[in-house]
């Protein structure tokens, strides 16, 4: 059985493309949307993920800003950035880089941020507009990024079984509130460290969503065939044969997966390049809802 290949790039592609006539709208009534990136320390992926969305930003013609402090950056010092941000006008969009140093209290900081421009859709308020189904609020850029693999790929939703591997916050908490609303009604089962009969569980998955952070986790007897595949984990590990010393690869394995699955994500280039392209999506919605309420307020 050949899978379909879901092809993230391409798909983000076409979400900038829709993105650029938006952008356009937006400069042509005075309004350019600004995303502010900080990075707190030096960690290497982290710095690569910043250099990315720095880049993507430009590239559409966003207001960029890419805040790097050192690793010995204060929590009271983060905060007075994170503030001066909140009252910038031309910043529409914060994000501030996971994970911090130890010495900062990432809760606190995401708190801190003023919801309006919270684009990575952490705060509290956000999180509870995606509960209640509030569409003016902002939605984990991961989890948006999934559903927009599948909707492209025109996977059926409405009714299908749904299993989301892990619970966090980032990814498997926000993807199942998503996965539920009204008008996409998956049925959605939520797979953790203490599920029993885990295989059998994902056996009867019409789509397996895997975000536990674990190389090579979902294997063959975890997946029915024609089942659709979606691998959010990017794991390093170690490869001789590299330059680098290591490859990046996913909680799926991918080579024996792909035999039994009806569509499936590679690693790279799967859901990665679709959470940028909703960054950048969020931050645009930020540019607009923000711009629309300072109207009304000033008129």
């Amino acid at each position: 059985m050949m899978p379909k290949l879901i092809d993230g790039r391409a798909i983000a592609e076409r979400v900038y493309a829709e993105l650029r006539d938006e952008i356009v709208s937006l400069k042509s009534r005075g309004a350019t949307p600004g995303l502010a990136v900080v990075l707190v320390g030096d960690d290497p992926p982290s710095r690569a993920y910043v250099r990315a969305k720095d880049k993507t930003c430009r590239e559409l013609g966003l207001h960029s800003v890419k805040l790097e402090l050192s690793a010995t950056t204060t929590q009271a010092e983060l905060l007075a950035r994170v503030d001066e941000l909140n009252r910038d006008e031309k910043i529409h969009g914060i994000l501030v880089q996971s994970p911090p140093p130890p010495q900062i209290d990432e809760a606190a900081i995401i708190r801190a941020l003023d919801p309006r421009k919270d684009v990575d859709g952490f705060h509290p308020l956000n999180v509870a507009k995606l509960a209640l189904e509030d569409d003016t609020g902002f939605v984990p850029c991961t989890p948006l990024g999934c559903l927009r693999l599948l909707r492209e790929t025109g996977i059926a939703l409405s009714g299908a079984n749904v299993v989301v591997l892990g619970r966090s916050m980032i990814v498997g908490k926000p993807m199942a509130l998503l996965l539920m609303r009204k008008g996409i009604d998956a049925t959605v089962t939520v797979i953790h460290s203490r599920t029993r009969n885990i295989s059998e569980s994902c056996r009867r998955a019409d789509v397996i969503i895997a975000a536990i952070g674990r190389p090579h986790f979902v294997r063959t007897e975890f997946v029915r065939e024609g089942a659709t595949v979606i691998d959010v984990g990017i794991n390093r590990v170690e490869d001789a044969g590299s330059e680098r010393g290591y490859k990046l690869v996913g909680d799926v394995d991918f080579e024996s997966v792909s035999k039994l699955a009806g569509a499936i994500t590679p690693v790279p280039g799967g859901v990665g390049p679709m959470t940028i392209a909703m960054l950048m999506s969020n931050t645009i919605k930020a540019c607009r809802q923000i711009t629309s309420f300072q109207a009304t307020k000033s008129g």
